[in-house]
């Protein structure tokens, strides 16, 4: 399993503005997995990159650091 940080707007029918960016992470077997998984979700998804190594380890760091499982 691997950890992706989503890039996301809240209303899939608007504009991307880059001050409205949210994100959340997601461990899945690959991004297309978690793309299903958050499909049902009205969100516009900007970016999805995995979490590795030293930048994975930064994350966990963050008091927003919060991991959904994809299934």
């Amino acid at each position: 399993m691997a950890v992706f940080k989503v890039f996301y707007q809240h209303n899939s029918d608007e504009v991307i503005v880059r001050e409205n960016t949210q994100t959340i992470y997601v461990e899945g077997q690959t991004e297309e997995q978690v793309r299903r998984y958050l499909k049902n979700r009205n969100f516009n998804i900007e970016f999805i990159t995995k979490l590795e190594g030293a930048h994975l380890e930064y994350e966990k760091q963050s008091d927003h650091f919060n991991v959904e499982q994809a299934e």
